[in-house]
């Protein structure tokens, strides 16, 4: 199945060749969560603090579907 995930801020760190502007699409084969998504991306699941799939806020522990679109996003501070 293919995916599509996008990264914000910190954690593009941990993805080498990470683009913003272009996201990556994967390849996904057999039943995978987000949270098995981003460790196949090497993301730490302690930096995700939130998971959209498709436009809504989910759990890491949701099942990905083909076609599906990611967004993890670390903790945001401000003041």
């Amino acid at each position: 199945m293919s995916v599509f995930v996008t990264l914000s801020t910190t954690l593009r760190n941990f993805v080498p060749g990470y683009r913003a502007a272009d996201g990556l699409n994967l390849e996904v084969s057999g039943p995978t969560t987000a949270g098995d998504l981003a460790q196949r991306l090497n993301l730490p699941l302690s930096e995700i603090k939130i998971v959209m799939i498709n436009g809504r806020r989910l759990e890491l522990a949701t099942p990905i579907n083909d076609g599906d679109r990611v967004g993890y996003f670390p903790a945001v501070g401000g003041g």
